[in-house]
């Protein structure tokens, strides 16, 4: 039996179950416990004719111009388990069990397609299909930790999510199908979760699965029963009911709430995986209104601040956020890969490991630490919810060390 896939979960909820004019994205990233996530910018960039892009494991061809984008990341990889570009696209992704064995062999991994579909796609459609023509040439295979003892590869699910509709896309191998959304509450986690109502699909995706006798023909073509193993195929989303229980009214912090909440298994802390980073992302139905980006940048949301960034011109950089690099030295990059594991906690992670520390000793201290930190998230959710209700366009200057700031402050806090 292969081992389960981790078991992330991604939201997005559209008008009338969220806030008028607003989509609201978000995700828990559950990953092996030990494992840091950084906050990574990278801006807008042309690229000469020709010229290549080294991937976590493969080297591509590189686009013209790729976009803006802001994404939290593993840090010992290229792609991202989630982020956000400069034209309010979010994608997250998670890794799926199917019945067909994911390829061991390197490929591109599903966290690089979320990069790649953010830094190509203006809109949520044009990543999808960005995704899939970068899946059906190169493929999708190799290890999915930083683990040099054994190899544990996944198939992809996405989200993928801009200011009119959002994306499901599932894949195994390169076959591929997607749903579309535009109201309501959807939920993945890590199973299959199409079902009959497929708005794409990869050309040849239901002559294969017939030539391997998934499928006669004769019933709907229903993906998740298709593709599933046979004990797996359950609705997964315990999630998805916490957040249908808020009403008509989701927004930011109620996504947040989702977001740490224990009982329901949507912030993970098990023995084996932690949820180690989370976002949170408004996306305003008007596009004159910038979409908005809460990252933690720290594991466990229950014990995290999401920090807003916004997309401006010149946004300064926060090296607190950011793991350390090794450049070639990296054993990430080196074959045979993984035969040691660097150090790669960031400034903010280390604080965050010391003030967990005194959360977990001290429960006086802990709880005055916790109402504090909760203060300082509520100061930043307050001051955006006054940049979304503004008439008058945003002022760049304002917001251009906005999450550098927010970083700062808590790191402070945490001395």
């Amino acid at each position: 039996r292969m081992a389960a896939a981790p078991p992330s979960y991604c939201f997005v909820a559209f008008p009338p179950c969220s806030r008028e004019g607003l989509v609201v994205f978000g995700k828990n990233s559950a990953r092996p416990r030990d494992e840091v996530q950084e906050v990574v910018y990278f801006a807008a960039a042309e690229h000469e004719p020709g010229s290549k892009v080294e991937c976590t494991y493969i080297e591509i061809e590189q686009a013209p111009r790729t976009h803006a984008v802001v994404l939290s990341r593993p840090s010992w990889l290229w792609g991202a388990e989630m982020g956000a570009n400069e034209h309010g696209v979010c994608v997250a992704n998670e890794a799926v069990v199917t019945r067909e064995p994911a390829a061991q062999s390197e490929a591109l991994l599903g966290m690089d397609l979320v990069r790649l579909g953010l830094e190509r796609g203006a809109t949520a459609k044009e990543a999808l299909d960005v995704i899939v023509a970068l899946l059906e040439e190169h493929g999708q295979g190799g290890n999915y930790y930083e683990d040099g003892n054994s190899c544990h590869s996944f198939q992809s699910a996405f989200l993928i999510v801009d200011r009119k509709e959002a994306w499901i896309l599932e894949t195994s191998g390169k076959y591929w199908a997607a749903e579309k959304i535009t109201e309501g509450v959807k939920c993945i986690c890590n199973q299959l979760s199409l079902t009959t109502k497929i708005d794409a699909e990869h050309p040849e995706l239901r002559s294969y699965v017939r030539s391997q006798g998934w499928w006669n023909g004769d019933t709907d073509f229903n993906f998740s029963e298709v593709f599933s193993l046979a004990d797996d195929h359950v609705t997964c989303c315990s999630g998805r009911e916490s957040l249908e229980k808020r009403g008509g009214d989701i927004c930011a912090q109620t996504m947040i709430d989702v977001l740490r909440d224990k009982d329901s298994g949507v912030c993970v802390d098990s023995e084996a995986f932690l949820t180690t980073a989370s976002v949170v992302s408004v996306l305003p139905q008007d596009s004159s209104s910038p979409g908005i980006h809460y990252f933690t940048g720290t594991p466990d949301p229950s014990r995290s601040i999401f920090k807003p960034f916004i997309f401006v011109d010149d946004v300064k950089l926060v090296p607190k956020v950011q793991s350390p690099s090794f450049g070639d030295d990296d054993p990430a990059k080196k074959i045979p890969r993984f035969q040691e594991k660097p150090d790669r906690r960031h400034e903010l992670y280390k604080a965050h490991e010391r003030a967990r520390a005194v959360l977990e000793s001290d429960q006086d201290k802990g709880q005055k630490l916790m109402r504090i930190m909760l203060e300082l998230e509520k100061q930043g959710l307050e001051a955006m919810e006054d940049i979304l209700t503004r008439a008058e366009i945003l002022d760049a200057a304002e917001v251009v060390d906005l999450f550098y700031d927010c970083v700062d402050t808590e790191l402070k806090f945490f001395k």
